[in-house]
């Protein structure tokens, strides 16, 4: 069983969640956890919960993508509500996606056709329009929000263990370098909720790939049953953006995991199994004009 909702929040409300240099923000039910470090550079950021939605996953859900498991104004409505809690509504920004594929791809956004375009086969997402915030989906995955304060440039990043065995973060850090003169070292990223190493447990295929791009993965697994070992995701992509350029005490990681706290995020590996489907958080980045 999960740990109810309340405890979770209380227990990580104080000292954990702040020396992580993340904190809350609510409103009507809603809760999106923020990088503290990255709004103070002037970067709107949030990462979305399953609470305060309307979505019957199993109810009240924050379903915020998966038209396949859901209905349009359902997700729209849902939508409305973060954007919302955030002080921003639907009518004075806009938000763009993309097809997630597990791939490398990064989309450029420098128009506004180019933001309303999601139909694309992209796994990262990068512009610096004010009042454009681009958002990846994630249930499990790892979400990174990364904004560079010196160039004013931003991005955000969907990392699973194809997307972080092709380095998809700092294939992303080079997109802010090379298209908007970002730097490196003054870079801020934020790594959200997603599978922890304790219940993320992979096949010896994932560890193989993992292994073409990582020279020692031996301090980021740990063997489980014959054959399978747990992960630890985040971590690894901590480790790709300091190689990136990323200074150590710039990265944040937040202290939840999505499998183990899914009453308060959705996870595709409990949900799946106990409801038959799953609904999909929503990490976004951007500047308010």
């Amino acid at each position: 069983m999960s740990m109810p909702i309340e405890t979770i929040i209380d227990s990580l409300e104080e000292k954990t969640l702040s020396d992580s240099g993340f904190y809350w923000r609510a409103q009507s039910g809603v809760r999106a956890l923020v990088c503290r470090e990255l709004e103070s550079a002037g970067f709107l950021n949030a990462f979305s919960t399953r609470l305060g939605g309307v979505s019957p996953f199993p109810k009240n859900s924050m379903n915020l993508a998966g038209f396949d498991d859901d209905t349009a104004e359902n997700i729209a409505e849902n939508r409305r509500r973060f954007l919302s809690a955030l002080g921003l509504s639907p009518e004075s920004v806009l938000l763009a996606t993309a097809w997630q594929v597990h791939g490398d791809r990064v989309k450029i956004i420098r128009t506004r056709d180019e933001a309303l375009d999601g139909n694309g086969k992209f796994d990262a997402l990068a512009s610096k329009m004010e009042n454009v915030f681009v958002g990846v989906k994630t249930a499990d995955c790892v979400p990174v929000l990364i904004g560079d304060p010196e160039s004013k440039s931003f991005a955000a990043v969907h990392a699973g263990w194809r997307g972080t065995s092709l380095s998809i973060v700092k294939k992303a850090v080079r997109v802010l370098e090379k298209e908007f003169n970002a730097l490196a070292e003054s870079i801020i990223a934020a790594i959200g909720p997603a599978a922890g190493p304790q219940k993320y447990e992979v096949g010896p295929e994932v560890i193989e790939s993992l292994s073409r791009t990582i020279s020692d993965i031996g301090p980021f697994i740990r063997p489980s049953r014959s054959g399978h070992s747990t992960i630890n995701l985040p971590a690894i992509n901590q480790a790709q953006l300091i190689d990136a350029g990323l200074q150590e005490k710039k990265i944040f990681t937040a202290p939840f995991c999505t499998m183990t706290q899914s009453d308060l995020f959705f996870s595709y590996r409990v949900d799946r199994k106990a409801f038959g489907r799953t609904g999909r958080l929503l990490s976004i980045i951007g500047k308010a004009g």
